[in-house]
């Protein structure tokens, strides 16, 4: 991604490769949203329907 400079080496010396940490935190994030996500899309008969959700389409007057 970047070209290695020596300022570039010696920030990554001082701080760590911070974009190497970013790309791997947002990694774990995809996949633990992911992960929910499935959960949450998976039907569970024993949860009541929802209130705001009708059985039938309400009908014109």
């Amino acid at each position: 991604m970047f070209q290695q400079t020596p300022v570039y080496d010696r920030l990554v010396a001082e701080r760590g490769d911070v974009p190497v940490q970013v790309r791997g935190e947002a990694d774990r994030i995809h996949r633990d949203l992911a992960q929910v996500l499935r959960q949450t899309s998976a039907p569970r008969p024993s949860t009541p329907p929802s209130v705001f959700e009708p059985n039938q389409p309400s009908r014109a007057l």
